[in-house]
């Protein structure tokens, strides 16, 4: 069965959608819709149409969406009643209230409905979430995130906590298994722009895991590390080179005194993982197909609850550096 897919959006992001789509095994890319882009074709044979009801005319039963976060809510309402599976470009939508009439307009309609946080489907954060289902961690004390970076212009409709930081609050509730009880976080605007552009974040999850996120648009190299500390060590995860690396505590006693206290947990090996590393976002894609037409990949999907999350830990956030307190994510939906 080949599965007859659409794509809403030609920005960056959506180029690639096309771009992975268009070679995608099971699904043919009929059609892009986007009003700035002059009707035609794109050079792999997908038709340009002008806006959402020319692209549901081309008769797609799946379509991601990759416009502005204001204007998932609408896009995503008409595709549910169109019976229109989907993929939503995170963050989910601008704010709880909105993000939870998509989870059950989709629901109500039986329809696929995922997010596009990709970075799940990193590699190297897919080794390091099994070998944490695994216990090979034991239990985890603390997961610290940097995700750092020049800013990218085609942001305009959120800041940094809803584009960037989601990324960091769905990937370590999921590596964890945990969700977020409660966060405190400080922001900063400091190029002008209307929304923040740094933000220091930390938090508790329910299994008493503590979390910290350091995230901004200001930095002039790119950074995205997750660290996950435990009782048998640390894992580190690079997503920009799609690395897993595992610092083991030691079981061989220092026997010079002076190093010993000063290091603290003794050191043991360091393990770098040899792990396929296949493109995120083609892993992504694959199971949002297999997620509407049946296949292996089709639980590996970010479902739209898990997206609604992700949101609510960010409005979380915003508020406790808004206010100065400790703010409990479930008053958020989370």
């Amino acid at each position: 069965m080949t599965l007859r897919a659409g794509v809403l959006g030609l920005g960056v992001m959506g180029r690639n959608h096309a771009r992975v789509l268009g070679a995608l095994d099971g699904v043919e890319l009929v059609a892009i819709a986007d009003p700035a882009v002059a009707p035609g074709s794109e050079p792999g044979g997908a038709k340009i149409v002008s806006d959402l009801e020319e692209l549901l005319a081309c008769g797609i039963e799946m379509c991601v969406v990759a416009v502005p976060t204001e204007e998932h809510l609408p896009i995503g309402l008409a595709l549910a009643a169109a019976g229109v599976h989907a993929l939503i470009e995170k963050p989910l939508a601008l704010d709880c209230v909105e993000g939870r009439q998509l989870v059950d307009a989709f629901s109500r309609a039986g329809l696929v409905g995922c997010v596009g946080h990709v970075e799940r489907f990193n590699a190297s954060l897919r080794a390091l979430h099994t070998r944490l289902q695994a216990g090979e961690l034991g239990e985890a004390h603390q997961v610290a995130t940097s995700r750092q970076g020049p800013f990218p212009a085609r942001i305009r409709d959120v800041g940094v906590v809803k584009d960037l930081a989601t990324h960091d609050f769905d990937l370590t509730a999921w590596v964890t298994g945990s969700r977020y009880v409660e966060v405190s976080a400080q922001v900063a605007r400091r190029a002008g722009r209307p929304h923040e552009d740094l933000v220091a974040a930390v938090g508790r999850l329910a299994d008493g895991t503590v979390t910290s996120h350091l995230v901004n648009w200001l930095s002039p190299f790119k950074q995205r590390q997750i660290v996950v500390t435990g009782e048998l060590g640390s894992f580190t995860a690079d997503t920009l080179t799609a690395d897993l690396t595992f610092h083991a505590n030691g079981l061989v006693r220092l026997g010079w005194d002076a190093i010993s206290q000063f290091r603290g947990v003794s050191e043991g090996d360091v393990i770098r993982f040899a792990i396929p590393k296949p493109e995120p976002l083609a892993v992504e894609l694959a199971a949002f197909r297999d997620a509407v037409g049946g296949g292996p990949l089709a639980g590996e999907v970010v479902t739209l609850a898990e997206g609604l999350g992700a949101v609510a830990a960010a409005e979380a956030v915003l508020e406790a550096a808004a206010t100065g307190r400790t703010v409990t994510v479930e008053d958020h939906g989370g």
